[in-house]
């Protein structure tokens, strides 16, 4: 008790004698401030309990370091350290049993963690100033006092209310492309309602968050962008989901064969009938329902293409945004430093060039089977040449000009014009014991093949010249094979099977594989040219050099 009284009378001769006159003036004025800021104004009154008493310790700590600590520091170096020290503890308990009791973002949850963290820098600010001249630079009294980590709870709460919206973006793909229908008559632009859907989904979601009452937006940002990217990869997943690949519909090639002696073209149809079977099967795996016609893969096609391109759009305005954010980082993202949504810009390249080369041999292969593969040059060369093939080729053709939009539309055509290419060749090369041609047919074939090129040109309005002449390297190189008699075919198979075997070809002829690399310089493309040919010559060395019989 006498040390309780002494300590008291110690303290009362402090304020007394110690504190001077113009002092204690100042003294009073600073307390008259804390009085009024005390009275809650009408703005306050709106405000969440926690962030009006990190107010008033922000300012109770202020005046601490001003009025008190001077007179105090005569007793320990570190007073105001002291008192910010306890003050943070006090307030810390508080702060610690709200954040238990909060589970998803809220204003009033960003409000008093905002306040809370202010509140700590300013009280970190006074430790620090005012142990600036002791031994440790005030080391010992930051160690006192344990982080809030507003901004962490901050950014789990944001990442939280991120992974909410992406979740139900993603349920509502999911949803949605399950019934979409890809109907060309949807609107004006043929593309499908629910791309409009998923970018304002998008949109809406990056404009939620920019309005988010926090402080690192450019650090969450790419968290966000990251899943909205996964629901646009999603997207268009689904979107080819069923469509097919160009391997889809391109039939087996056939190996290398003859038929047997006294049982003609019996083996070409027994191999024949199980690839037609095949490309049936295949093609009914794919093409089940409308929804993968060609004019519906169309659509597809410009479906992706539009979100491309909305997508480009997006993301400036996303920067814009971000910019207004006062977002330290904000350069990052609009330089292309930052993450972007670079997985489903690259799904939407690859998307798209699946779709043209789906619907490109979907049409020819299977479409247009019945005139290029069933139909041409079956028989004589001179009755069954291309123009059937051409002429509905032609309406295949008007269908995706009218429907592919035209950022995408000569994409499209170019592999329609592959595809028609690949068909030619696999007709010459891979058409089974229907077909057989002659040096005399060489000059039919190629003016059928000028016809089906000019068809892609038509007259300067189609595709570029060079492009066409570029693509058609192959089939010309391969028909000027066409044109040689069967003794040189002949010698030329030996000497491209000395280049690639040696000195062990002469007495043995190796059966080259089939690549299906077609060139006038590989072996197999010259042995299917020989054993297409229904002479004499090509008969005798078939059956010499392979054991295939003469009869064809």
């Amino acid at each position: 008790m006498q040390s309780i009284v002494s300590l008291v009378v110690t303290t009362a001769k402090i304020l007394v004698e110690d504190i001077p006159r113009e002092y204690n003036g100042k003294r009073k004025e600073k307390m008259e401030k804390v009085k009024a800021s005390k009275q809650i104004s009408s703005h306050q009154k709106n405000l969440p309990r926690l962030c009006i008493l990190a107010r008033e310790i922000s300012e109770l700590a202020f005046n601490e370091k001003a009025i008190f600590s001077p007179i105090l520091k005569r007793w320990h170096p570190l007073a105001a350290g002291v008192a910010v020290v306890t003050l943070h503890s006090c307030y810390g308990n508080e702060l610690r049993q709200f954040i238990s009791s909060i589970s998803e973002l809220t204003p009033d949850a960003i409000e008093v963690l905002r306040a809370a963290d202010k509140l700590e820098k300013d009280i970190v600010q006074i430790a620090v100033e005012d142990a600036v001249d002791s031994d440790d630079g005030g080391k010992s009294i930051i160690q006192e006092m344990p982080p809030y980590e507003a901004e962490a709870v901050i950014a789990n709460l944001v990442k939280s209310w991120i992974k909410t919206r992406v979740d139900r973006l993603s349920e509502w793909v999911d949803r949605n492309l399950q019934q979409e229908v890809w109907n060309p008559r949807a609107n004006k632009e043929q593309f499908a309602p629910s791309a409009v859907e998923v970018l304002r989904s998008v949109d809406e979601t990056l404009e939620a968050f920019f309005l988010l009452p926090i402080p690192m937006h450019a650090v969450l940002l790419p968290d966000l962008v990251t899943g909205l990217d996964r629901c646009l990869q999603s997207y268009i997943l689904k979107a080819k989901s069923g469509c097919g690949a160009q391997n889809t519909f391109i039939p087996a090639i056939p190996a290398l064969t003859r038929c047997t002696a006294g049982s003609k073209f019996s083996v070409f149809k027994k191999e024949r009938s199980q690839i037609t079977q095949r490309r049936k099967s295949q093609v009914g795996t794919v093409n089940g329902d409308s929804s993968h016609g060609i004019p519906q893969l169309c659509v597809r096609i410009n479906t992706l293409q539009y979100i491309r391109t909305q997508l480009e759009v997006l993301e400036k305005r996303t920067v814009i945004q971000l910019r207004n954010s006062n977002a330290a980082n904000a350069n990052h993202f609009a330089d292309g430093t930052g993450k972007k949504f670079e997985m489903s810009r690259s799904a939407f390249v690859e998307g798209i060039q699946l779709l043209c080369e789906a619907t490109a041999y979907k049409v020819v292969f299977h479409d247009l089977s019945h005139v290029l593969w069933d139909g041409l040059y079956v028989g004589e060369v001179s009755s069954s040449r291309i123009e059937p093939f051409l002429q509905e080729l032609e309406h295949y053709l008007e269908i995706i000009s009218s429907t592919v939009h035209d950022r995408a539309r000569t994409r499209v055509i170019t592999d329609v014009m592959k595809a028609s290419f690949d068909g030619f060749l696999m007709v010459l090369l891979a058409g089974g014991p229907a077909r057989a041609f002659t040096p005399q047919d060489s000059e039919i074939i190629e003016e059928d093949f000028k016809s089906l090129t000019d068809m892609f040109w038509s007259n300067g309005d189609g595709l570029p010249t060079d492009l066409i002449d570029k693509c058609s390297t192959t089939v010309k190189d391969v028909l000027s094979l066409l044109h040689l008699d069967s003794v040189s075919l002949v010698e030329r198979f030996k000497s491209l099977l000395l280049e690639s075997h040696g000195t062990s070809a002469k007495s043995r002829f190796p059966m080259p594989p089939t690549t299906g690399q077609w060139n006038s310089t590989e072996p197999n493309t010259v042995l299917r040219v020989l054993c297409y040919r229904s002479d004499e010559t090509a008969a005798k060395f078939l059956k010499k050099a392979y054991n295939l019989p003469k009869k064809l």
